[in-house]
């Protein structure tokens, strides 16, 4: 049941509620699975002129088939008007920004009825319903239908769990159990005390997560995601790195639910627990390597699949922002760019659709395909006084420029709930639409109904089933045409957290509890693929992804606020990624949301994007307001009077020109070897117990080691030089390893070093800088 209208009922319960992983909704069982022992919160969502609640709550001997049986004890329990949980409300805070409002209205509004039974035993099943009351009604006005549940309790030996590894704690291998089904397994791994934990997939709390619990479940959590400890791409793989010894690293080979105590309840066990299919008894696998942290990675990514080797230009500047909604205002971007002589390579460009199937450019012309079928470039005509009058001419004339375009996209497909009232019933979208769910190419709830999106942006919407080949083709075919005709060169792969719902069911077999995570790895596969078959590289740009994302295109880490703090953790996030094995990475350099940032965050975050697999810009929608937001240097500079910010941004986005060489160098080594391109100094200092007190520098590639300046007024910054010696590419100064220094750090000479072994080939980088860095003040 996904809709949020009562319909003739007057009141509704849950037991999943929406399935938000991290908040209540107001309609749910909490716990959903309750254990013996524990309190349950039932709630209720009634209509407004609903004056009391009841439960008829009853009770039963476990095995009892309550609806034939006289029952043990059946209880009326009286409902009280709730109060929101201030975590769930937590749960969904996001801060400023265009798309706050949406997130914080998540859950549906405050209010509905609860109530808190008493403990549950163990032994017993349990059988409830809700009765609406109303002033002017004898009896209940409306009833809901029966629910059901047995509370699970942990038990040994109910399951089988394969792992080869002698850290395993024998005695703590235990199983969830509920009736005759398994709904979970945890067990212990030893930590030794100088073990250090690092992966999980993108993080951006902490590089390294001993002493913190966290849990692998895709989710968007717009804007503040170190904060909140949650991520778009998660994996139950990490590494653990001693500072002496062998390093080692385990994988959960599961794609449900799973949650990690890295010593945080223990000091010396990391406790790992992992959701089962809940049907009959349990298995989990978990694989374990052995050797250096690139071993152990190389393995990982063997198993589960390494990055595709994408062009030189990826790695070159990336420019966009989602107010460039019109021909016009891109060609400005871009002549703008051309006339400061700040080289960009690639053009993002999000607003071109009409935002509703996200195939046709705004404002073009065409016929409806009443059966949904695609269009071709043919069909179309474009208004010289539209928002785009002519895209192919844009597109050749930006790659006469040397510039590459990527357009924006989006999983879900808007229905009437989210569309405006000019949307006419035999619009394009409701006839893709009506052929998406005829077709059967839609995600399913488990009564076979269409799945409407349950999260908080294109709420409503319905969702393509892109784990099978046939809807992938019938998806992608849509956009054909801008890359056969167009010339498009890749796409913006946004979105793909929508999945909500343990029961969901997909043209592949599984259900939502195991499919919801992979459903960004075959978005992403998708546009690949469609790529590929026009004899394009397949460059997509991803927010989202669990384990099998290594193979599929590039990833940026989301949205995020233009702070210190933003900055700090996506810096994290890079690292942790990295560590995960995808080699393409990068962020919205100083954050996207909010007001522009502040000329030495926005000049600090663009040096050291600089030396990051991907750097690019971006900014959020603002509904065109002045002053405008846009991340351009130069409205940067306009907007705070600082005349560095524009020749400062100059020299990085020459310097990045010259540095492509190497990045595609060295990427090509991240994968040939599975040793990450932006990767923290444990990669290759394991051994070094005063690495992890310098957690946020980095190597990219074998040559180059890079220390963020993450603080405002910074004028040096402190800096730990592993063994070797190391060649400060901007003044030429040699130190010599394996000792920490104090680094001079002005604002447009980000502290990097190179290996003195390779500063003879990579000198030819950094000299005209190093020549012009006196220049500015």
């Amino acid at each position: 049941m996904t809709t949020t209208s009562l319909g003739p009922d007057l009141v509704r319960h849950r037991p999943h509620g929406l399935e938000h992983p991290y908040a209540t909704s107001p309609d749910q069982r909490w716990p959903v699975l309750p254990e013996a022992g524990e309190r349950v919160r039932l709630g209720v969502v009634v209509a407004p002129d609903v004056t009391a609640v009841t439960c008829e709550w009853v009770e039963m001997p476990s095995g009892v088939d309550a609806s034939r049986t006289q029952p043990a004890s059946s209880t009326t329990l009286m409902l009280a008007p709730a109060v929101r949980n201030p975590q769930d409300t937590a749960a969904l805070a996001g801060g400023d920004g265009h798309l706050a409002e949406a997130q914080a209205s998540g859950l549906g509004p405050d209010g509905g009825w609860e109530v808190l039974t008493d403990p549950v035993k163990d032994g017993t099943s349990y059988r409830y319903r809700f009765h609406a009351v109303l002033d002017d009604v004898a009896g209940p006005a409306s009833s809901t239908e029966w629910f059901e549940f047995t509370p699970a309790r942990w038990v040994r030996d109910a399951g089988s769990l394969a792992i080869d590894s002698g850290r395993l704690v024998d005695s703590s291998v235990e199983w969830l159990v509920a009736g005759d089904d398994v709904h979970r397994v945890r067990f212990a791994l030893r930590l030794e005390p100088d073990e250090h934990v690092v992966g999980f997939g993108e993080r951006f709390d902490a590089v390294d997560q001993r002493g913190r619990s966290l849990d692998a479940v895709v989710f968007e959590q717009y804007k503040s995601q170190g904060r909140h400890g949650r991520t778009y791409l998660p994996m139950p793989f990490a590494h653990v790195v001693p500072e002496s010894g062998a390093s080692w690293g385990f994988h959960v080979r599961t794609s449900r639910r799973t949650w990690f105590d890295v010593a945080s309840s223990t000091p010396e066990l990391l406790v790992v627990e992992a959701a089962l299919p809940g049907r009959g008894a349990g298995q989990l696998d978990v694989a374990t390597y052995r050797g250096t942290p690139t071993e152990v990675l190389a393995a990982f990514t063997a198993e589960v699949g390494r990055a595709e080797e994408l062009p030189p230009w990826v790695l070159r500047l990336w420019a966009s922002g989602n107010e460039w909604n019109t021909q016009r205002i891109v060609m400005d971007r871009m002549d703008r760019h051309r006339e400061l002589d700040v080289p960009v390579g690639v053009v993002v460009i999000e607003a071109w659709s009409d935002e509703e199937g996200i195939t046709i450019f705004r404002d073009a012309r065409y016929e409806v395909n009443a059966d949904g079928a695609a269009h071709v470039a043919e069909d179309f005509t474009y208004p010289q006084d539209g928002a785009w009058p002519d895209p192919k001419a844009m597109i050749d004339e930006l790659h006469s420029r040397g510039i590459k375009v990527l357009l924006w996209q989006i999983p879900l497909l808007k229905t009437r709930h989210d569309l405006s009232d000019e949307v006419s019933d035999d619009a394009q979208v409701m006839r893709d639409g009506e052929a998406l769910v005829r077709e059967g190419h839609a995600v399913l709830e488990s009564d076979a109904t269409p799945y409407h999106n349950r999260g908080w942006w294109f709420p409503q919407a319905l969702m393509p089933d892109l784990s099978v080949q046939a809807t992938r083709d019938w998806w992608t075919e849509k956009r054909r045409y801008l890359v056969r005709d167009l010339d498009v060169d890749g796409f913006k792969t946004d979105g793909g957290e929508h999945a909500w719902g343990h029961d969901l069911r997909y043209g592949d077999g599984s259900r939502g509890d195991e499919g919801n995570n992979l459903y960004p790895v075959h978005y992403a596969r998708a546009f690949g693929d469609l790529l590929r078959s026009e004899g394009k590289a397949p460059v997509t740009f991803s927010r989202a992804g669990f384990t099998g994302s290594q193979a599929h295109g590039i990833f940026w880490a989301g949205d995020e606020d233009s702070t210190w703090d933003a900055y700090r953790s996506s810096v994290v996030a890079g690292i942790t990624a990295s560590a995960s094995g995808i080699v393409y990475w990068g962020w919205d350099l100083a954050g996207f949301s909010g007001d522009i940032p502040d000329p030495e965050l926005y000049l600090r975050a663009a040096g050291t994007s600089c030396f990051m697999p991907i750097m690019q810009y971006h900014s959020e929608f603002n509904h065109h307001r002045p002053p405008l937001r846009d991340r351009t240097p130069w409205n940067v500079a306009e907007r705070t009077g600082d005349e560095r910010v524009i020749p400062v941004f100059r020299r990085f986005a020459h310097l990045r020109e010259r540095l492509v060489d190497y990045l595609a160098e060295q990427a090509r080594v991240a994968i040939r070897d599975g040793r990450p391109l932006m990767r923290g100094l444990f990669f290759d200092h394991a051994g070094d117990p005063m690495i992890w007190q310098y957690p946020l520098q980095y190597q990219l590639g074998d040559a180059l080691l890079v220390v963020p300046v993450v603080e405002p007024g910074t004028e040096k910054v402190a800096a730990y030089l592993p063994a070797g010696d190391w060649i400060d590419v901007w003044r030429g100064v040699t130190y010599a390893g394996a000792t920490e220094v104090t680094l001079p750090a002005p604002i447009d000479q980000p502290p990097v070093l190179c290996r003195a072994q390779d500063w003879s080939r990579l000198r030819h980088v950094f000299a005209p800088e190093a020549r012009q860095a006196s220049s500015v003040a």
